[in-house]
């Protein structure tokens, strides 16, 4: 059997380093996709932080809206009642 010389590959290594070195290559290409898209996710859950604690403050604040509402409904519908009562009254007398 023939030795090879140092110069010569034989067709089997040479391909399966190609391969080695295609799939090197792709998975360097795989995880700079990767490490884009994980950037590009804490940005966005930087955001959603902010903005969830806006919509905590704004939930706040439109719940005291309509307790206001709310109490001011109930002493106005009071107080025209009282009035219709009163009125009734004098009506009656």
């Amino acid at each position: 059997m023939p030795m090879p010389s140092r110069g010569s590959v034989r067709p089997s290594i040479a391909t399966a380093a190609n391969t080695k070195a295609r799939q090197y290559a792709m998975l360097q290409n795989q995880l700079s996709s990767l490490q884009w898209n994980l950037e590009k996710l804490e940005d966005i859950m930087r955001v959603t932080a902010v903005q969830a604690d806006n919509i905590r403050t704004l939930g706040t604040l439109n719940a005291a809206l309509l307790m206001s509402a709310t109490k001011i409904f109930e002493t106005q519908g009071a107080g025209s009642a009282g009035k219709e009562k009163e009125d009734d009254e004098m009506t009656d007398a």
